[in-house]
């Protein structure tokens, strides 16, 4: 569970920013023999995307490559932007920020490698996962507990929804009785 201040800072957070490599998948790009990329996303992250969405959190993508699979499964989960062949995620953030109205310092931003590092040292908070490289690891917040592709996006979602004592009242929705 995370800690007094980490939930206060995480009440703060107006929009989850995410990379997906290593983040919302596992990391690896699986290729067919016909050449199609094949990604693997955890559902629960994505419950937990929407989750923070029905609490006000804006959701956006920010990734180095540039993927068809991505544009369909964020789409499918109504991100709010998706930003895709972005090398300086920095400057990604500071756009997304721009066009929503945002602060850098009201995101949380997820990565996981070096790419990553040009958000962290702008967004007010910033997580990694255990398997994210050891310079990200050392300069976040927070390292999940789940690895990157298996529920860490879930796990930081519910610390958000938590901290804006939102949650209960979304998991309400789920375990009513029908009538």
């Amino acid at each position: 569970m995370a800690s007094y201040i980490l939930l206060e800072q995480a009440r703060h957070v107006e929009a989850l920013v995410l990379d997906v490599d290593g983040i919302l998948s596992d990391g690896f790009v699986t290729l067919t023999n016909s050449g199609d990329e094949i990604k693997n996303f955890d559902i629960r992250d994505g419950l937990g995307m929407k989750l923070v969405q029905q609490a006000g959190v804006k959701v956006i993508i920010i990734t180095g490559r540039t993927s068809h699979i991505v544009e369909k499964r964020m789409n499918a989960l109504g991100v709010d932007l998706i930003y895709q062949g972005r090398e300086d995620k920095g400057v990604a953030l500071r756009e997304a920020c721009a066009q929503l109205n945002l602060a850098p310092e009201d995101c949380l931003y997820m990565g996981d490698d070096w790419p990553d590092l040009s958000a962290f040292a702008i967004a007010g908070m910033k997580v990694t996962v255990p398997n994210g490289h050891v310079e990200v690891r050392r300069r976040a917040d927070l390292v999940t507990q789940a690895q990157g592709g298996r529920g860490a996006v879930r796990e930081i979602c519910d610390m958000i929804l938590m901290s804006k004592g939102v949650y209960e009242q979304l998991l309400e929705k789920y375990t009513a009785i029908p009538h």
